[in-house]
């Protein structure tokens, strides 16, 4: 059970390609066989949370391959939709929007981990709220296309992308905080280091 997690997570990043085959070979409007491919993925996610929490299964490799699975998916369902309605600049806006934000993350994580040598923070509830809105409004958007005016669109996209921005913000005001305390833990190291070393010299026989 310890490994399952990790293969939900690999098997949803295989999900990305078989979705962009079945939603472009669909030639129905509604894209039935992509919506299922969909649907399964976030199946997928789901179980493997559930797993991960539930025997204790958590991982630094599931920690990159979670949130990774989930933001492929995410931006290709954005990007396979924002193609079919490109005369509709809100997807296009919305596609811009999400990947700047993915990449800023990306490059905070890296650096707290690089520089201050901790583990990128795990993903907040405004995170995984965000994540399950794309969900639904990529899925809505995919099943009643031909039924929903420009102004419901936009308003949808608009309440994912606001929490997607709220947790940006959450994410980097955590990211400066570990940079903040980074001298204050390496003061604290060197200290230890130096009381070790006394302690040291001071039990050396003489």
């Amino acid at each position: 059970m310890k490994v399952v997690p990790n293969i939900l997570s690999v098997f949803r990043i295989c999900l990305v390609p078989v979705f962009v085959i079945a939603y472009f070979t669909d030639a129905h409007d509604i894209k039935y066989y992509a919506i299922l491919v969909y649907i399964i993925a976030g199946l997928s996610d789901f179980l493997d949370g559930y797993i991960a929490r539930r025997f204790d299964a958590l991982s630094r490799l599931g920690k990159l391959l979670d949130p990774l699975g989930d933001k492929l998916m995410t931006f290709t369902v954005l990007i396979c939709i924002t193609i079919t309605n490109f005369s509709n600049y809100i997807f296009l806006g919305t596609v811009i929007i999400f990947f700047v934000k993915e990449i800023l993350m990306g490059i905070g994580g890296l650096v707290i981990h690089k520089i201050a040598h901790v583990e990128i923070p795990p993903a907040n509830w405004i995170g995984k709220a965000s994540t399950l809105v794309f969900f639904v409004v990529c899925a809505a958007l995919m099943l009643f296309r031909d039924h929903l005016n420009t102004l419901v669109i936009i308003l949808m996209l608009s309440v994912a992308m606001c929490l997607s921005l709220i947790a940006l913000f959450v994410y980097l005001n955590s990211y400066i905080k570990i940079m903040k305390s980074r001298p204050e833990k390496i003061n604290n190291g060197e200290m230890k280091c130096n009381q070790q070393s006394v302690q040291d010299v001071e039990e050396t026989p003489q």
